[in-house]
C-alpha cells in the first residue's frame, strides 16, 4: 500500500471507497533477491476427489510453476501440499496457493480455483455444520440457500460476482472481497432461518441505488426491506384459557375398562379359539361390505339417467285435436271428390 504515489493517484483519480481501490500488481523486479525461508501448507483431501486430482494435477503444477510454487500430491495420505523455492518472489503467493488446494479438496473445479491466484480475488470456506444443531433443519436451510434448480444460487453469484458451491457442511465462495463478504452475510442468516430472498433483494435495491449519482452517499436504510422475526418463543405465547365447568359436589361417572366390555357383551367367557373365530368373522363382514359398496359404485356407471317420456307429450297434442270437426272435413272432401267425378265422366 506504500508503494502508491501521488502519481498514481493522479492517473486513478481520487480514491471514494476503498473497495474501488487498484491494487498495484507486484512484479518479480520488486524483489529480484526471493525468498530466505521456505514455506509449506499441506491439506487433505476426501477420497472421491482423488480421481478428479489426479487428472488436473500436471495443469496444477503448470499453473503453480509460473509463480515458482513447488505442489505435491499424496495419494496414500490423501493430502496436497505446496512449498515455496528460492526463485519464488511474491511472498504471499504460496497464501494464494494454500487457498487453491484448499479449493479443490472443496469440489471447486480446477478451472474456478486457479482464480484465486489473481490480486483482485479472494476465497472464503464458510463452516455451516454447526450453525444448526437439528440435521433436518439443517439439511432444509441448506437447500432453502441452493434453491429449486438452484436458482437462488445463481442469482446471489450474479448479484455479488462470485462463484459459490455448497458441498456438504461447507459453502465455498471465491470472486471479490466485498461480494464474499455479501456470500457470508448471507449464508449464515440463511443458516439461522432468514430466508435468502430479503438479502438478495437488498443486494439488488443497492445496486440499483448506487447507479443513481444523488443517493450515492445518502443512508439507504429507508429503501431496503426488514425481516420481522414472527416466531414467539413459547413462553411468551399467550395461554389459552379453558372454560370452567360448573362445579359439582359428585365425582364424575367411572368409565368402563377393558374387561367391563366384555363382560357386557359375553367376549369375556369366550376362550381363545373362539375369541378369534369372532375376530373373523367381524372381518370378514367388513371386508363383504367394503366389497358391495365397491360394486354399487362400479354399478352406478351402467345404470341409464332418467329420460323425459314422449307419451305425456302424444296425450296433450291429441286433446287439443278436434276429432268431431276433423271428422266432417274428411266426408265433406270426399263427397266433393265423388260430385267433380262425375262431372268429368
Amino acid at each position: 500500500m506504500s508503494n502508491i504515489t501521488d502519481e498514481d493517484e493522479s492517473v486513478t483519480g481520487p480514491i471514494e471507497n476503498a473497495w474501488d481501490m487498484k491494487i498495484p500488481e507486484f512484479k518479480p523486479q520488486d524483489n529480484p533477491h526471493g525468498l530466505l525461508e521456505e514455506s509449506s501448507f499441506a491439506t487433505l483431501f476426501p477420497q472421491y476427489r482423488e480421481q478428479y486430482l489426479r487428472q488436473v494435477w500436471p495443469l496444477v503444477k503448470k499453473t503453480l510453476g509460473e509463480y515458482h510454487i513447488k505442489a505435491e500430491l499424496d495419494v496414500v495420505e490423501g493430502s496436497m501440499t505446496v512449498y515455496t523455492t528460492r526463485q519464488t518472489w511474491d511472498p504471499y503467493i504460496i497464501i494464494k496457493a494454500r487457498d487453491m488446494i484448499k479449493l479443490m479438496s472443496r469440489s471447486v473445479p480446477y478451472e474456478q480455483a486457479k482464480r484465486v491466484l489473481e490480486d483482485n480475488v479472494g476465497c472464503d470456506i464458510i463452516k455451516i455444520g454447526k450453525l444448526t444443531r437439528n440435521k433436518e433443519k439443517f439439511v432444509k436451510r441448506r437447500q432453502r440457500l441452493i434453491g429449486p434448480n438452484g436458482c437462488t444460487l445463481k442469482s446471489i453469484e450474479i448479484l455479488t460476482n462470485c462463484y459459490v458451491l455448497v458441498q456438504g457442511q461447507t459453502v465455498s465462495a471465491l470472486g471479490p472481497y466485498k461480494g464474499l463478504q455479501q456470500v457470508r452475510k448471507i449464508v449464515e442468516d440463511t443458516m439461522k432461518n432468514i430466508h435468502p430472498i430479503y438479502n438478495i433483494k437488498a443486494l439488488m435495491i443497492k445496486k440499483e441505488l448506487a447507479k443513481d449519482p444523488k443517493l450515492k452517499n445518502e443512508n439507504w436504510e429507508r429503501f431496503l426491506p426488514k425481516f420481522v422475526n414472527k416466531n414467539i418463543s413459547k413462553r411468551k405465547q399467550p395461554k389459552k384459557k379453558k372454560q370452567k365447568k360448573a362445579y359439582t359436589p359428585f365425582p364424575p361417572q367411572q368409565q368402563e375398562s377393558k374387561i367391563d366390555k366384555e363382560l357386557a357383551s359375553g367376549e369375556y367367557f369366550l376362550n381363545k379359539e373362539q375369541k378369534q373365530v369372532r375376530k373373523q368373522k367381524e372381518k370378514d363382514e367388513k371386508h363383504a361390505e367394503a366389497a358391495k359398496q365397491r360394486e354399487e359404485k362400479r354399478n352406478k356407471a351402467f345404470i341409464p339417467p332418467d329420460e323425459p317420456s314422449t307419451s305425456k307429450v302424444k296425450s296433450s297434442v291429441v286433446d287439443k285435436i278436434d276429432i268431431a270437426s276433423l271428422k266432417d272435413k274428411i266426408s265433406k272432401a270426399r263427397k266433393g271428390s265423388k260430385i267433380f267425378n262425375k262431372k268429368n265422366n
